[in-house]
């Protein structure tokens, strides 16, 4: 879940009373229909290798759903029994944010933060699983931190693995997006390595966060949440993109302006009953490219429910939500 600070949330407070564009866009696809649990917040998905599809979430000890087929989801409890005991140097309640799950050496890795509101005293945490399933994750400690004396705020962990190396692009608030190289072996931060910036916006509260990166032809793509998170029917959440032919950036937007001055492609806005879309994650399915978010549903007095759109690529490399 992403916590702005107290600037932050003053500034939203008076963009939430605004009207928006996205309020009257009728141009964005609903999410695709799903049935059982589909309330989530932050929600990383992937095919389990034994079949059918987890989703991991802020919420809980790491919230846990199960789906055999992207449409009927239950609840599965939760990635821990109980939270490790060093969460707490971060918070008083030991509650993890938006995870990512991946897969690569033969297990699955589950990345999340540990942080309070309002605060860059933040952690970023891993754990490996043989199977993936909720219960069988094995804990290994901090990643990567940052302190109240850092310009940027260590929440928000996304991986990519590309060209023999590891990276996890992160940030919130705080400048913005970030990114740093880890130990393809330990899964954590290479030791001295530079932190690269990706995208931020002119304007303080610098508010985006929740990065995605995935490679499709020659280009990484760089997905984001931007403005405010977390305030039910009064969010503005929505999903960026820009793209870059190296992971590290510069990341621009299709009319060629940076995403460290600003730039972005809007790919997904509230409309409807769907408000404030974001905490996107993107993962691999039935040979297509799926986009996973929540949203805050304005007639179930925005509760934060799972959308799910396929993403289709046009002739010259943009994604469109389907």
């Amino acid at each position: 879940m992403k916590r702005p600070g107290l600037a932050a949330l003053l500034a939203a407070a008076v963009v939430a009373l605004l009207p928006t564009t996205a309020e009257a866009d009728v141009t964005y696809p609903d999410p695709l229909p799903v049935t059982g649990r589909q309330i989530i917040h932050d929600p990383t998905v992937i095919r389990l290798k034994s079949g059918g599809y987890v989703a991991y979430s802020t919420g809980g000890v790491i919230g846990a759903r199960l789906s055999k087929d992207l449409k009927h989801w239950q609840d599965a409890g939760n990635a821990f029994a109980e939270p490790p005991s060093w969460w707490y140097e971060y918070n008083d309640t030991g509650d993890p944010w938006a995870p990512d799950i991946s897969y690569r050496s033969g297990k699955y890795w589950l990345y999340y933060a540990v942080s309070s509101w309002g605060s860059n005293h933040s952690a970023i945490g891993v754990a490996t699983s043989p199977s993936g399933r909720p219960g069988t994750w094995t804990d290994h400690g901090k990643v990567f931190a940052s302190e109240r004396t850092d310009s940027w705020n260590a929440i928000d962990p996304a991986l990519i693995k590309t060209d023999g190396k590891l990276w996890m692009a992160f940030g919130s608030y705080w400048t913005g997006i970030r990114m740093v190289e880890l130990d393809r072996s330990t899964g954590k931060a290479r030791e001295g390595a530079p932190v690269h910036h990706l995208a931020t916006r002119p304007d303080a509260p610098y508010a985006v966060e929740g990065p995605d990166i995935v490679k499709h032809g020659r280009h990484y793509y760089l997905f984001a949440s931007y403005d405010q998170c977390c305030s039910g029917v009064n969010s503005t959440y929505k999903i960026r993109v820009g793209r870059s032919t190296s992971v590290t950036g510069p990341y621009v937007d299709s009319t060629g302006k940076p995403l460290l001055e600003g730039g972005g492609d809007l790919l997904l806005a509230g409309h409807g009953r769907y408000v404030g879309t974001g905490g996107q994650s993107v993962f691999r399915a039935k040979g297509h490219d799926w986009l996973a978010y929540h949203y805050y549903d304005a007639e179930d007095e925005g509760t934060p429910k799972l959308g799910l759109n396929k993403l289709h690529w046009t002739a010259d490399g943009w994604p469109i939500a389907r």
